[in-house]
């Protein structure tokens, strides 16, 4: 976990691959649980360190992600992410040409409780949200396009669904029909997050590097 911006009411960290951003059991290893015991151990707090969770990774996705250090904090920055006011970009490497180089997609997605996992239904469909993302191809290599994905809904799984159910199944993501590896984890990252900070007001922009394990594909990109 790498410390991208802290200050009284934000933790921001660049998060790895592998690690969900809440442990799915007590105990358990979790992104949160590594930045309060950074917070305790920096400043020395004694019992419980408060950490709000305003919005979340997949476990297998990187990159910027924030945390709230007061509850005032919280409230704020979840209101951001609820009325979308949050700008999210992210990379990513899609399997096949993506065509055309830019578009928008918005499609009705719900949950498929027996393969636990999301899938585009008609719109008008039983617990059937709408997502909306646009994009644009920054680089295209042999058989994979790296996309910048401007992220207009929050939806569980929508990038990864949204690009799978039109033949282009993220690399690494098994669980959408990828058939290439990325260790660790998906080809997926959250490479900059603006928000407006919750007691300044004053508009922050973060960004990450996407992980050393696509260097390879991205030298390789013309």
């Amino acid at each position: 976990m790498q410390i991208l911006y802290e200050d009284n009411h934000l933790l921001v960290v660049d998060k790895p691959a592998g690690l969900p951003t809440q442990g799915a059991l007590p105990g358990a290893p979790s992104l949160i649980s590594q930045a309060k015991e950074y917070i305790r151990r920096k400043y020395r707090k004694p019992g419980n360190v408060y950490l709000g969770v305003v919005s979340r990774l997949d476990a297998m996705t990187s990159g910027v992600l924030v945390f709230a250090r007061t509850s005032k904090a919280a409230a704020r920055l979840t209101e951001q992410f609820r009325s979308r006011t949050v700008e999210k970009t992210y990379w990513a490497f899609a399997e096949g040409c993506v065509e055309p180089a830019t578009g928008e997609f918005v499609d009705a997605i719900a949950k498929d409780e027996r393969r636990q996992q999301m899938v585009v239904v008609p719109p008008g469909a039983t617990d059937a949200k709408m997502a909306k993302l646009t994009y644009r191809t920054v680089k295209a290599l042999p058989g994979a396009t790296l996309l910048e994905i401007q992220l207009e809904t929050g939806r569980k799984h929508q990038i990864r669904l949204q690009l799978a159910s039109r033949g282009y199944p993220l690399w690494g993501d098994f669980k959408y029909g990828s058939k290439q590896r990325v260790v660790p984890g998906i080809a997926l990252h959250c490479r900059r997050l603006v928000l407006e900070h919750p007691v300044s007001k004053q508009r922050l922009t973060f960004e990450s590097a996407p992980p050393q394990a696509w260097n390879k594909f991205l030298d390789r990109a013309p």
